[in-house]
């Protein structure tokens, strides 16, 4: 099947044009760290997991109350745990050929 001979254009409208020789790096870089802003970037198979920044907010707030809830539950008991039996296990030779 043949390719049809498409004219495209490089001009854009004068609404999109942009003078880059007065843009300025990092013009807003000093207020994101004066805020407080944090980026994480996502690996592509975690990012289309989540439809938006608010739903992976959710899931890492839903983690650490998660986190939180488990933390108190597995502390470590104040009772002694019992002593294991010195000596040979009677099934530690089974299932070997031999």
């Amino acid at each position: 099947m043949r390719r049809k001979a498409g004219l495209q254009s490089n001009d854009l409208r004068p609404e999109y044009a942009f003078d880059y020789s007065k843009a300025v790096r990092g013009k807003y870089y000093r207020r994101l760290i004066r805020e407080g802003a944090n980026v994480a970037v996502l690996e592509p198979d975690v990012a289309a997991a989540f439809r938006d920044s608010a739903a992976v907010n959710d899931a890492l707030r839903s983690l650490l109350q998660v986190s939180e809830t488990t933390r108190r539950l597995t502390g470590r008991s104040s009772q002694p745990r019992p002593r294991r039996r010195s000596g040979g296990d009677a099934t530690a030779g089974a299932g070997r050929g031999g």
